[in-house]
């Protein structure tokens, strides 16, 4: 792949791709000029394994280990959870807990609970609470997405 760097004193930074075909070199690329985060590595069974972001259900933090859940596997991962979130920050996923991120994009149903609290259903049927601190910042995001929609 063939590139130019250019300094510029003035105006604002701009990067410009041109492709002749879309192939995974070029996503790749975009993606990294987005800040797009697409896989992690995790550890299972003291094998590293590459996870595609968008099969993950949920992250969480237990006994100060971090984890992925996908509906296939049970990943461990070396990041803190604020880490996560600030990588997969524009990536849908969203903090519900102080110990827990959700993929929004994984989400079957939701029901308000008493106390400000939303049970979130995953598509693979098990229950997230989201507890009454992240509620609210919930509800704006879900109404600020169903409005581009």
């Amino acid at each position: 792949m063939k590139y130019t760097i250019n300094h510029i004193s003035t105006g604002e930074n701009e990067v410009i791709v041109n492709y002749i075909d879309m192939n995974q070199e070029v996503e790749r690329v975009i993606n990294f000029i987005k800040g797009e985060q697409t896989k992690l590595i995790g550890w299972k069974d003291k094998e590293q394994k590459v996870i595609d972001i968008k099969t993950i259900l949920y992250i969480e933090t237990v006994d100060s280990k971090t984890f992925a859940y996908t509906e296939e596997d049970v990943l461990r991962l070396d990041y803190t959870l604020t880490q996560l979130e600030n990588l997969l920050n524009d990536i849908n996923f969203f903090r519900c807990s102080k110990s827990m991120i959700i993929n929004i994009d994984k989400v079957d149903s939701l029901r308000s609970l008493p106390s400000n609290r939303i049970d979130a259903r995953m598509v693979n049927g098990e229950h997230i609470m989201i507890s009454r601190t992240y509620a609210s910042d919930f509800r704006r995001i879900l109404k600020k997405g169903a409005q581009h929609e």
